[in-house]
């Protein structure tokens, strides 16, 4: 791997686990103002709004610049997120600012990875960045319980500035101001993301001719037999990743009775497993098998629905590594092969706009579904399962769809899958002398 590739590492890490240990001081925000239940789920897809909302632009934005400085402009909107949150805005408004740091910075962190490396590369780097951002969900997660909890929060809370209030008198809003201090550090390694040859894309001076762009990428994506099965894997599978955020804690709050500080670390135990099935993914599997590993979804699913049954914390472990897993293990095939179908088709950062805005959708409509179902008077127990055998039937779905594939496009399957297997294939060493 390129040196590049691990300045890129250590600014996705700090980046995302600022994000993460975020978004457990949001939730302890609004519990310390008594807001109710409907609204801490709401955090969730308030999040996934701007991905939603600017996906026909961010792409062609981050075309448009160097990708480590549209990087380093999108943790700057995530720091003012965050003084929003502490200077009155409402959570869910100021998380939702957050969100668009979020969004603009996604497609420069995937994109630049196709500029920088070649196709063969590409599971090895997802594995290494999804195994990474997953650690940094597992420390963000922690970091957040620990901010917000009685020992660390009453030490921040005792820093006294001489002949200045700074207002902060609760412990989510001093984890919020240390979090401040760690989208600093990731915009540093952002200043020293390296150039690429890759040609940029100029913004068009009227911005509105990108939603036709946008629609006839979107839907190049979808008509590709090869893109559409990745795409619908991913989509789902992050649409449920994002939301088990908010679902475990709540579901630790009724099964086992925890506060946020603890049920923050079930969450990282979540993240470990997808740790080990991305870094199992990035050993075991080549670009072109990604739609084979689509039955683990189904499994996923499954395992969300039993958990329902689990009372004793250390048998919730098990399940929660067991989910973890299986979601890593599926999501870096499918994710490299995503990415390889759409640079191939329309570019890298147009392609991971596409990704960003169904994956989003998604967490979106299940996030406000489970809100609007909490809102309502479902318990959490009946949310749960109706969510995993949601997960698990559209799973099936997209299982039957591509076999069908197989059989009535059988030879265009072939021939893109041949493509992914051509590219992905290692390129044989130039001799010191042949370089350029």
């Amino acid at each position: 791997m390129k040196r590049g590739f691990f300045i890129i590492m250590a600014a996705q890490f700090f980046s995302s686990l600022a994000d993460n240990a975020l978004f457990v001081a949001a939730v302890q925000l609004l519990r310390t103002h008594h807001a109710p239940d409907w609204q801490q789920a709401a955090l969730v897809p308030m999040f996934a709004l701007f991905y939603v909302v600017l996906a026909p632009f961010v792409g062609a934005f981050a075309d448009s610049l160097p990708k480590g400085r549209v990087m380093l402009i999108s943790n700057f909107i995530k720091v003012a997120g965050c003084l929003f949150m502490l200077f009155g805005t409402h959570p869910l408004l100021a998380y939702a600012v957050v969100g668009l740091g979020a969004a603009a910075y996604s497609p420069a962190k995937y994109g630049i990875l196709t500029e920088l490396l070649p196709a063969s590369q590409l599971v090895k780097a997802n594995g290494w960045i999804e195994g990474l951002t997953i650690g940094s969900i597992i420390l963000g997660v922690l970091l957040g319980g620990l901010l917000v909890g009685h020992h660390a929060s009453q030490r921040l809370l005792a820093v006294d500035i001489p002949f200045i209030n700074t207002g902060i008198d609760t412990p989510a809003e001093a984890a919020i101001c240390v979090l401040i201090f760690v989208y600093l550090l990731a915009a540093l390694f952002n200043l020293h993301i390296p150039l690429t040859s890759a040609p940029l894309r100029p913004m068009p001076v009227r911005w509105m001719c990108l939603l036709p762009d946008f629609w006839q990428c979107n839907t190049r994506l979808w008509r590709d037999k090869l893109g559409q099965i990745s795409l619908a894997a991913t989509t789902l599978i992050w649409g449920v990743a994002g939301n088990l955020r908010y679902i475990v804690l709540a579901w630790a709050a009724t099964a086992l009775g925890y506060s946020v500080t603890r049920a923050s670390a079930l969450q990282g135990v979540v993240a470990i497993g997808m740790a080990l099935g991305a870094i199992a993914a990035s050993v075991r599997m080549r670009l072109e098998d990604g739609p084979r590993v689509i039955s683990v979804g189904i499994a996923m699913g499954g395992m969300i629905v039993l958990l329902i049954f689990v009372r004793d914390v250390w048998i919730a472990g098990i399940f929660l590594i067991g989910m973890g897993l299986l979601g890593g293990f599926l999501v870096v095939p499918m994710n490299a092969l995503l990415q390889h179908r759409g640079h191939n088709l329309m570019g890298a950062g147009r392609s991971i706009a596409v990704q960003n805005f169904n994956e989003q959708a998604c967490i979106l409509v299940l996030g406000a579904s489970y809100s609007l179902a909490t809102g309502m008077g479902l318990p959490t127990m009946g949310a749960v399962i109706t969510f995993g055998v949601t997960i698990a039937g559209l799973m099936y779905v997209i299982k039957r769809w591509h076999e069908r594939n197989c059989v009535v496009h059988a030879a265009e399957v072939d021939r893109l899958l041949s493509i992914a297997r051509n590219d992905a294939a290692p390129v044989p060493a130039v001799a010191e002398h042949d370089k350029s």
